[in-house]
């Protein structure tokens, strides 16, 4: 008979302050790597808490956490703030057993069940964490609500009447065979029945888009699928795992099986592919996907290439975008917002800055109507959210360097007007001693160079022109800074060429110990409409652009010579701020 393995009780507090509670099973002896779990929706992890023995891997330290909301943890019950936050919470608990157990995220396994493993799947599609592979069972993908219309009735409803609960239909004789498993979830005290409609919206949502773009995602992994499941549809799991970047991936799916996957009544069928899977990739060292050259072939390639080809133009989708464009000039004439976008370029600086401002400019109310819903898109959102990752992060920076007794110099390659810059710089506690803002553009340089003088820092700042592609260029700069920023500008190119160029430049300016920030565009919405109907700054033509995943971004990261600490991510999933340290050479 198997012994029950000890298990400590504690607590962590997350990027927000919250504190989490989780369970700690300590491996016999020296620990090999770690098993991080995360439990499905409406439960807690006491639920899971049998398969630190039943999975028998007593060499690996287990750990497991109450989502915020459920279990012993803190929070309205079936609520978090949004979708995004308790992804991140994820991020966080990994980070937290990184620095408090001394466990290398290359030494973590995940193991994820239902709303848990969708909760990890956008983790890792949105982070890029570089664990030593997913277990996901039963991902809860797409829901099955049996209602017609629920979905757009539940946001019409949320819209009207702001956030409220939904109570979970499924009875325990659906989820699991075993009657011991039965019994016990409908006597838990602790099962929170109910889950706000903010988060199953935000379930949904995210979902769609990781089974949309399943390819960014290139960590070893396994699928469970319960064949009998009567709570999540099947053909998303499926599409999900064709779709999947990994090469090292397996799918099983697990006959009469209900939605418990890993507490049906046969889950040892489960656990035995989940426990052999997981030794097999740690019978050696971790295998990365090379992305360095993502820019020569792939997804991502493949899909600005189609873009970028003109359509026929009296196809559908022709005289579709036709109009599209034709509305948009008519815009022009009433929109400030669009004016610009078609005298500078949608992706200009000038545009950039307009946004940041967010105030609507039109001629008369409908004008200024056609303005608040151009600056309302979802693309400039998203910008607005990248602002605020990187004055936070730049923020952040700053008081690291401070602490550590560093210099505090801040360059910035490609500027645009640089306001980001100078607005958080100008409310920071510590203010550097140097700010150099650079830009390839001698409208960004004019503009930029006067943004500095209406926020009064002529004595520390100043603005030149610069190409932040010219390696050489960005590495003679003085004084050498301790902070490089590089924002919204390789989201505009796809050669990573030019990335890399660009990257290696920063390195050979920085000294050890600086802090770089870059940003990313994993993922967009809007990817043709941008393509069909704006314009870039570069002489006019369309604005195609080609989307980098996180985990290839941080790739070229760092191979130039930067470790990343911090990652922001928007709700969308569109834009990310990250920050790395320069390493020794």
């Amino acid at each position: 008979m198997t012994t029950a393995r000890p298990v400590t009780e504690l607590h962590f507090e997350t990027h927000d302050g919250v504190s989490l509670f989780y369970r700690h099973w300590p491996a016999a002896g020296t620990p090999r790597g770690a098993v991080v779990m995360f439990h499905r929706g409406h439960e807690h992890s006491g639920r899971i808490a049998h398969l630190a023995d039943e999975l028998n891997l007593a060499d690996f330290d287990f750990f497991a956490w109450d989502a915020r909301g459920h279990g012993h943890s803190p929070g309205v019950r079936g609520y978090s703030p949004s979708f995004g936050t308790s992804v991140r919470d994820v991020q966080t608990f990994v980070e937290h057993i990184r620095d408090t157990y001394g466990i290398a995220l290359a030494d973590m396994a995940v193991l994820a069940q239902s709303v848990g493993a969708v909760l990890v799947s956008t983790w890792a599609h949105d982070y890029a964490p570089q664990v030593r592979c997913l277990v996901l069972a039963s991902p809860a993908f797409k829901v099955k609500l049996y209602v017609p219309l629920a979905r757009p009735g539940l946001a019409l409803m949320e819209k009207l009447r702001g956030n409220f609960f939904v109570n979970s239909y499924v009875k325990a004789r659906f989820l699991t065979h075993d009657p011991a498993r039965q019994a016990s979830y409908d006597s838990d005290p602790l099962i929170a029945r109910a889950i706000s409609v903010n988060i199953l919206l935000g379930l949904y949502s995210a979902a769609e888009r990781v089974v949309a773009d399943a390819q960014a995602i290139t960590l070893p992994t396994q699928l469970l699928i319960s064949g009998a499941d009567w709570v999540v549809h099947h053909k998303p799991q499926h599409q999900f795992f064709e779709r999947l970047g990994s090469t090292v991936k397996e799918k099983h799916v697990l006959d009469g099986f209900y939605h418990d996957t890993l507490g049906e009544k046969d889950r040892q069928l489960a656990t035995d592919k989940a426990r052999d899977f997981i030794l097999r990739q740690f019978a050696s060292p971790p295998q990365r996907i090379g992305l360095l050259h993502a820019d020569l072939h792939g997804a991502t390639r493949d899909e600005s290439d189609a873009l970028a080809r003109p359509l026929p133009a009296l196809s559908p989708r022709g005289l579709y975008w036709a109009a599209y464009r034709a509305s948009m000039r008519l815009g022009g004439r009433l929109s400030e917002g669009v004016a610009l976008g078609h005298r500078t370029g949608f992706d200009s600086g000038s545009t950039l800055d307009y946004v940041y401002r967010n105030t609507p400019t039109g001629a008369g109310p409908v004008g200024r109507a056609i303005d608040r819903n151009y600056l309302d898109a979802i693309g400039w959102r998203g910008i607005r959210q990248r602002k605020r990752h990187l004055e936070e992060l730049l923020r952040l920076a700053l008081a690291r360097l401070y602490t550590e007794g560093q210099p505090l110099r801040v360059l910035d390659i490609a500027a645009g007007h640089g306001r980001y810059v100078l607005e958080a710089l100008s409310e920071a506690p510590r203010r550097p001693e140097s700010i150099l803002l650079r830009d390839f553009s001698d409208i960004n340089v004019r503009d930029g160079g006067a943004l500095i003088r209406e926020k009064g820092l002529e004595a520390i700042a100043r603005f030149e022109k610069g190409d932040a592609f010219d390696r050489a260029s960005v590495a003679a700069v003085w004084p050498k800074p301790t902070i490089g920023i590089v924002s919204g500008l390789y989201e505009l190119f796809p050669d990573n060429s030019m990335v890399r160029r660009s990257l290696a430049g920063m390195a050979d300016a920085m000294e050890p110990g600086g802090m770089l920030l870059y940003t990313g565009q994993p993922w967009h919405p809007q990817l043709e409409l941008i393509a069909r109907a704006l314009t870039s700054h570069r002489s006019g033509q369309a604005w195609v652009m080609r989307r980098r995943s996180q985990a290839e971004m941080d790739q070229l990261v760092d191979e130039a010579g930067f470790d990343k600490i911090e990652q922001r991510i928007d709700e969308w999933g569109i834009f990310t701020v990250s920050m790395a340290r320069r390493r020794n050479p």
